[in-house]
C-alpha cells in the first residue's frame, strides 16, 4: 500500500502529461475552460496545456497522500515533506505563469536539496544523515557511513543535471517519460549497486557461524 500512495503521484504526472501532450488542442480549451482562473491572463496555450494539467493533477494527488498519512498518523518521511513544498510552490508557478519550466525543475531543486542536506550535515555538523535515517537497520563502520553519504551526495548532483539535461535537451514527451521511468530506473539500480556494497561490509549477526578456511588432506 505504501509504495502504490508512493508512486501514485509520479505515475499520474506521466499519464496526464503525455496523454494530454498527444491531444494538445483539447488539452489547451479544456485547460483553459476549467482552470483558467488559475492562470494569468485566463489563457492556455497548447505549448503549456500539457505541463499545466499534469501539474494540477500532480498537486492534488500529492496533497492528498500528505493528507492520508497525517489523518492515519504515519510517519512523513523527510524527502515526501520537501516534495510536496516543491510541489505546491513551483507547480503553483508553472500554473500561474503557464510556464512548464517551474515544474521542470523541480525534480533537481529536490535532488540538490537532498543532496545539500547530506553535505550539511556531515561537513559543518559531524552528524551523517543517512546513518541517522536508517541507522537503526544497519551496523557498519564509520567509514563505510561515511562513503555511503558522499556517494549519495553524488548521486543527488548528478541526477540533478541529468534532469535538466532531459528537460532541454528533448521534447516534453520524452521529459515525462524520463521523470516517471528513467529516474526512477536510476534510483532502483544506485540502490541496487548500495545493497551489492554493502554486503561486503555488514557485520555478522550474533549466532551467524564464522566462516573458515577449509585445512587441506
Amino acid at each position: 500500500m505504501k509504495i502504490f500512495l508512493d508512486f501514485l503521484p509520479l505515475l499520474l504526472f506521466f499519464a496526464v502529461g503525455k496523454y494530454a501532450d498527444a491531444h494538445v488542442d483539447w488539452a489547451a480549451r479544456f485547460a483553459t475552460d476549467h482552470f483558467g482562473f488559475l492562470v494569468s491572463g485566463g489563457v492556455v496555450g497548447t505549448q503549456e496545456a500539457a505541463a499545466l494539467l499534469a501539474t494540477i493533477v500532480v498537486i492534488v494527488a500529492t496533497t492528498l497522500q500528505v493528507s492520508y498519512l497525517l489523518a492515519r498518523r504515519r510517519k512523513i518521511d523527510m524527502m515526501l515533506w520537501m516534495t510536496f513544498v516543491l510541489v505546491i510552490v513551483l507547480g503553483g508557478a508553472t500554473i500561474w505563469f503557464h510556464n512548464a519550466n517551474f515544474i521542470m525543475w523541480k525534480p533537481s531543486v529536490l535532488y540538490w536539496g537532498m543532496g545539500l542536506s547530506f553535505w550539511i550535515s556531515q561537513t559543518i555538523f559531524g552528524k551523517n544523515l543517512l546513518q541517522t535515517l536508517i541507522g537503526e537497520q544497519l551496523e557498519l563502520a564509520p567509514k563505510v557511513w561515511q562513503r555511503l553519504n558522499f556517494a549519495w551526495i553524488a548521486f543527488f548532483a548528478f541526477m540533478g543535471l541529468l534532469n535538466l539535461y532531459v528537460a532541454y535537451s528533448y521534447s516534453q514527451s520524452t521529459w515525462f517519460t524520463f521523470k516517471a521511468f528513467g529516474a526512477t530506473a536510476l534510483m532502483f539500480a544506485f540502490v541496487l549497486a548500495q545493497g551489492f556494497y554493502l554486503s561486503r561490509h555488514l557485520k555478522p549477526e550474533p549466532g551467524d557461524p564464522t566462516p573458515t578456511r577449509e585445512t587441506q588432506p
